[in-house]
Parts: structure tokens; sequence; C-alpha cells
């Protein structure tokens, strides 16, 4: 059965015009610049090859592209979870965030060796070890490959990228926790930089792939960065990716209906910068400037599975399903929620059985006299940003701007029999 909500503004598609995505033999790119940093490696070298957890397009290509020019330059590389306390801070957990991406032994051809097993290796800020794995310090070199991009938690000049897998994800749980602990004292960026400085004259990195992405989340440019250059293209790197962040074209909007938020799509669920939410709130972290759009009221609909239960991000939100709330793995998202020191993404907003109990029970809290009016955003996720649904008050407001195009008929909401949004 389809039931409308009465009274609420009709829908219309509409789809942010993003330059077209660049045509790249990925296995090449990666076994290029592999090679690029592998140079003076001596034969049967054991390389740690560093893997997060991050949903990063292409992952698998790009990841078994550098085993093969490692191994093609004599070494014996090895997959090294670099995820933090991801997974619930198990070696179980990681290994099986990593299939998720399609990184396993038989897809890539080389061992995961997932062991949590830290050793601290010093005390760059008193008070605080600087933790490293076992399995890092005992290879003979380390690669590390991740996506640049802003970080979720902190503004600055350097976010989400190589130094932060360094630092956090070679940290395991007891170094993440021992990294956010210092950073949320004395500024994440000043203690990414510290404590980067001195793992790269600890640990023996080779060097890192560094991933661009577009606004499409397609690969753009995978850049070989040297360990001593590491530090200095950062910020580069950073201001290119921040370029190709999508976002939401509307400044106001009274309603965001977010289809899915994961783990897999955001290291906070639901990308602060696109939503314009901090995943610290009100904590004693520093507070992330707000950016993006204000956003009224924020209905987030269900958990993605490669999630794996983690939640974390479900505190942005002011409305969520009680589906979503039972898919939550508590244990995982406290884990989380507790090392990153990011209490309030890890508490659950108000929940109903049905997205149309949501729908009604939100639209109560807007203090609009006419629902009608209401300015409202549907998207799948804050990772895909070109295709969206938007009410027609805010349609009309994009008449005649460049890069947006609405299509097809104004439509309502819709609904099937269980009282869910259709599509």
């Amino acid at each position: 059965m389809n039931s409308r909500l009465p009274l609420w503004p009709l829908l219309i598609d509409l789809r942010q015009q993003f330059p077209p995505s660049k045509t790249l033999d990925l296995d090449r790119v990666a076994q290029e610049a592999t090679a690029a940093v592998v140079q003076h490696l001596k034969p049967g070298a054991r390389v740690a090859v560093a893997v997060g957890s991050r949903g990063i397009a292409n992952l698998q290509t790009i990841v078994r592209a550098a085993v093969r020019a490692l191994e093609a330059a004599g070494a014996r590389p090895f997959i090294l979870p670099a995820m933090g306390s991801h997974g619930g801070g198990t070696s179980e957990g990681q290994v099986a965030l990593l299939a998720d991406y399609g990184i396993t032994e038989s897809a890539v051809g080389v061992p995961i060796r997932p062991s949590m097993e830290v050793q601290i290796v010093g005390s760059v800020i008193p008070g605080f070890d600087l933790c490293v794995s076992r399995e890092a310090l005992s290879a003979d070199g380390v690669l590390l490959i991740n996506r640049i991009k802003p970080h979720t938690d902190f503004a600055g000049s350097i976010g989400s990228g190589l130094l932060k897998m360094l630092v956090v994800g070679l940290g395991k749980q007891a170094g993440a926790a021992q990294f956010h602990a210092a950073a949320c004292r004395l500024g994440y960026e000043h203690v990414l930089r510290a404590h980067s400085r001195a793992l790269l004259e600890t640990v023996r990195i080779i060097g890192g792939l560094a991933i661009l992405e577009d606004q499409r989340h397609q690969t753009a440019r995978i850049d070989a960065v040297r360990p001593s250059d590491i530090e200095a293209r950062e910020p580069l790197l950073c201001d290119e990716a921040s370029a190709m962040m999508p976002g939401l074209p509307f400044d106001d909007i009274d309603l965001l209906i977010v289809d899915r938020m994961g783990k897999n799509l955001s290291g906070t669920g639901m990308d602060p910068r696109v939503i314009g939410r901090s995943i610290h709130g009100y904590s004693l972290a520093e507070e992330t400037p707000r950016s993006g759009p204000r956003i009224r009221r924020l209905f987030v609909r269900d958990l993605t599975p490669e999630s794996h239960g983690n939640a974390i991000g479900i505190g942005l939100a002011d409305f969520t399903t009680t589906r979503l709330v039972q898919a939550m793995d508590r244990g995982l998202t406290t884990v989380n929620s507790l090392t990153a020191l990011s209490l309030q993404g890890a508490k659950i907003p108000l929940h109903f059985q049905t997205d149309r109990e949501v729908l009604e029970k939100a639209a109560a809290t807007l203090g609009l006299a006419n629902m009608q009016n209401a300015r409202i955003v549907r998207i799948l996720d804050t990772l895909h940003l070109e295709h969206l649904e938007v009410s027609v008050p805010l349609a009309r407001e994009i008449e005649g701007r460049p890069g947006l195009e609405t299509s097809g008929d104004p439509h309502p909401f819709e609904f099937d029999a269980a009282g869910n949004l259709a599509g």
C-alpha cells in the first residue's frame, strides 16, 4: 500500500553536475607509484602494506597492484591492518573489515598479520605514550596506503591521510587512545605532527600512496610520497582533496533525510562537513568550525552492513529508526566512541518503528505553520551527493543556478506496506 503524508511538499529529483571522472589505468598507476618509493629494498625484505578501514574506491585494485610491485622489487609483502580501534579493537574484527573491501589473503595473494600488539617507543608529549604496532616495528619496511581528505573531527592544514594512518592506524587501539587523549587537550594537528615526526624516525617507512578522490567518490590520482616529503606534501594534497569534496547545494534545510550511514562512508558515519554538525558537540575536545548548511532536523534511516554494527555518528542525528538502533553493535560503537573521545557520536537519538512515524514526529518539531513550505532534502549518504531529492520550495530556489538540474515531475513521499520510504 502506498500511503502519503498529507500536506507535505512534493519532491523532485535533483542532480549536481560534477566534472567527469578521470579514466585511469589504476593497476598501472598504482604499480608505478609503488615502484617509485620502494628503491633500495634488500632482496627478501619483509614489507608491511598498511591498509585502513575506510571505504576507499578501488581499494582492492590499488592494494593488489602495490603488492605486485613490491614482489617485483624482490620484497615479501604482507597486509597490516592500520585502523586504530576499528573492528572493535580486535584482530578478528579488523580482518573482517578488510574483507568487506575485498582485501583477503586469497584475493591479494599475501598474508594478513592483524595482531593488535603494540610497543611503547617513547613519549613525545609528557604524560602520553607513543605506541606503534609490533608488526610494523619488526618489518623491514612499511608502505602506507590511504586516501587524503579533510578530517571529520578537526579542522587544519592536514586531515585524514598518511600521517594519521601512521600515528592512529598503526597505533592500534592503544596508540589511538593515547593520541586522542593528548589531542583533545593540546589540539589534533599539533599532536599528529609531533607523534608522526617521532614515528618517522622509529618505524621503517619506505613511503606512501596518497589517494585523491573526486566528487563522485572515484579515484582522481595516486601520488607516490617519500617519507621525508610526507609532512610537507600532505597539506597541499589535503587542499586538493578538499576542493573536490561534494557538499549539499543549500545553506538552510528544515529536514535532511539520510538513507544510510556507516563507517565505510565516513569515519563518523555521516560526514560532519556535509551536515554541518560536529562529532564532538559540546565535549572537551576542540570544536570543528561549523561548515555546510544549517540543518534543523536530521533523520538517518539505516546503517550499512559494512559497518558491522558500528554506529558511531548516530548521535549527529535528531531522529532515527528502531531498526537502525537494533542493528547497532553497542560494544563496537562504544570502543570506537571511547577511544576517539567522541561521546556525542554514540548517543542514541529519538527513534520510532517506521519511517512514516519518524517523519510525522519530526514534522511536529519544525515549527512550520504550513508543511508544504518545508525545505526538505533526501540523500543516499554523505559520500554520494550527485543525485538528491528536494522539496519543491527548495527546487524553486535553484532555478538558473549553474551546475544544478532537476528532472522528472514532482512526486509525493511514497511508502511501502510496512510504512517505510520507498526507493
